[in-house]
Formats: structure tokens, sequence, C-alpha cells
């Protein structure tokens, strides 16, 4: 299997002026005059229309998903059949991070109980994350495909598929480690340095925790 380096190239290069001026609605852009669920699938398309699609069954927002996180509640349910601007901020949210992310996990991130201030102070600081981010993330990958970028013609070295290996372990690797961190959340610290002072022993983790980090009382 072969790939032309000119069109992964182009698609690289568009890909990062995408990210490069993605911007999610503010919190006043927000529609706050009550939608119905066509409306925001809608709406939620317009917006995360970065998401690929395969084709027409395998749409990233339906009314089976968003029913879901209500049902799961993951986000507030909506009032006499309508969504406000609180609920499109909680699925913008829950529709970008579900692509690096559990739904438990969800639960456990995003504002817990539906407050309105607390929701618009969180939503705020979430949109500006996702572009500095998204930032971070186009200067890291033009700087990984700097061999993709500069060549032409028909790829025959594999340097497109050690390159979109690479980019699918980084994204595994970096939803380990968010799912390891949000597993931290009220633990016990001694329990959780304990258990990996267990693991370490018997050769279950690549990485020994550091010199008498157990031992410290």
């Amino acid at each position: 299997m072969s790939y032309d380096k000119d069109l992964v190239a182009h698609k690289l290069i568009r890909w990062e002026n995408y990210l490069n001026n993605y911007k999610l609605p503010a919190w006043k852009e927000l529609p706050d005059i009550g939608l119905y669920m066509d409306q925001v699938i809608a709406l939620l398309g317009q917006y995360l229309d970065f998401i690929p699609v395969e084709d027409q069954k395998d749409k990233p927002v339906t009314s089976t998903t968003i029913n879901n996180y209500v049902r799961l509640k993951v986000m507030p349910a909506p009032e006499k059949r309508k969504y406000y601007r609180i609920h499109i901020a909680y699925m913008i949210m829950i529709f970008t991070l579900k692509q690096g992310t559990s739904i438990s996990s969800l639960q456990k991130l995003l504002p817990a109980g539906g407050d309105e201030e607390e929701v618009r102070n969180f939503y705020t600081s979430y949109i500006q994350r996702v572009q500095q981010v998204g930032n971070f993330y186009t200067a890291q990958t033009r700087a990984a495909a700097q061999s993709i970028l500069n060549a032409q013609g028909e790829e025959e070295g594999g340097a497109v598929e050690d390159f979109i290996l690479q980019s699918v372990l980084m994204s595994g690797f970096s939803q380990i480690l968010g799912e390891k961190l949000l597993n931290l959340r009220d633990a016990d610290p001694e329990r959780v340095l304990a258990q990996e002072a267990l693991s370490d022993s018997r050769g279950l983790h690549p990485i020994a925790l550091p010199p008498n980090k157990g031992k410290e009382k």
C-alpha cells in the first residue's frame, strides 16, 4: 500500500490551518432561546465539523447520544424538551472531550449539578484551553511530519505509515495518562503509593518509584 505524499502533506497543512483558526463559540454566543432536538443537532454539527464522519449512519451527534448523556446525568436534562445555553455548552464539551476519554471520565471532568455560573466559568476556561492545545498540537505535528511535508510524489519509505502509527500511539498514551490522573481524584495517597510499590516489586510496571518514595511517612 502506498500514499501520495503531496496529498498527505495537503491534508496535514489543511488540518493545521483549520486548528490554528478554530474557535469554539463564547458563552454569550451560544443561543439561549430554547432549541428543540433537531435544531440542537444542526447547531452542533456546525460547531463540531472537524470530527470525521465515515457515512450518514456514523454521525457523531444524534438524538440517541444526547438522550444517553442526559440519562447518565453527564449533562442537565432539557426543560420541556428545549435546550438552552447551558445545555449547548455541556454538549460542546462532551462531544469534544469524548474523542479522547470515556463517558465515566467525563462525569469526573465536567461540573456536576448544573449551576449556571459554575458552568459558564468552566466553559469559558475550557474553550480557551481547546485553542491553546490545538496550537500546541499543530506545532508538534508539523515538527514530526517534516519528512512528509518536505517530500513529493509517492510514498515508498514508510514515512507516512510511521507518522500515522505515531499519531495513534500518542493518542492512546495521552488517553491512558488522562484516565490514570482522573482516577486520582479523591484518592488516598498512601493507598495509591502502596499499590504502586507492590506492583513495582513484582515487576509489573516498567517505571519504578523514585528512591524511598514509598517509605516516606
